[in-house]
């Protein structure tokens, strides 16, 4: 198993990097092949032609892709953002296969990927599921993520989602990292 775990949040102290991200490095640690790419702390100055290759070709190397996000605006942080413009590009991520002159559909190039989504939120699951229509993950898994690794349910099923973290309990927060390391701990079976 070769493991690729982009987390996209500035605060080492967060719950995303503090709990998500080192739940799945503690669990991947004697069974796989490991690389981070910390989008936070890389520089993203331009031009950034050599740190896209790397990502590029990280994503290349591994078979499983990790992704740890909060929600932002309604959003991922804007580094991943970046990331998913500057690197998901056509020729690497998709393709466009014509189908009229005017219409064509992205065949994706990473179908072979496995590929698990953590996105935190500071607000409640109600209001975000039912008047924005879980704008977040739908965006993320019909947006982006069919374009690169396909149609699929599990693009749906391994999209998960913590709710109220800042206001969370420890119990809660506890919680959401055993279902992080049930996932882990699934993926290396």
């Amino acid at each position: 198993m070769k493991a690729l775990i982009i987390i996209s949040h500035p605060d080492k102290n967060s719950f995303c990097y503090n709990g998500i991200f080192k739940e799945i490095q503690k669990n991947l640690e004697h069974h796989a092949e490991v690389k981070v790419a910390d989008l936070y702390h890389e520089s993203y100055l331009r031009p950034r032609t050599k740190l896209i290759q790397k990502f590029k070709d990280w994503i290349t190397w591994s078979t499983h892709i990790y992704i740890i996000s909060p929600v932002w605006w309604f959003r991922c942080t804007p580094r991943l953002e970046v990331f998913f413009d500057e690197v998901f590009t056509p020729g690497f991520a998709y393709d466009f296969k014509p189908l009229t002159k005017t219409y064509g559909v992205p065949v994706p190039r990473l179908k072979d990927k496995k590929l698990r989504t953590y996105i935190t939120h500071g607000a409640p699951a109600l209001p975000v599921i039912t008047v924005y229509l879980n704008s977040v993950k739908l965006r993320l898994v019909m947006g982006v993520y069919t374009f690169v690794f396909g149609w699929k349910p599990s693009l749906f099923t391994k999209t998960k989602q913590f709710w109220s973290v800042p206001f969370a309990t420890d119990e809660k927060r506890k919680k959401y990292l055993q279902r992080v390391k049930r996932d882990v701990l699934r993926d290396i079976k």
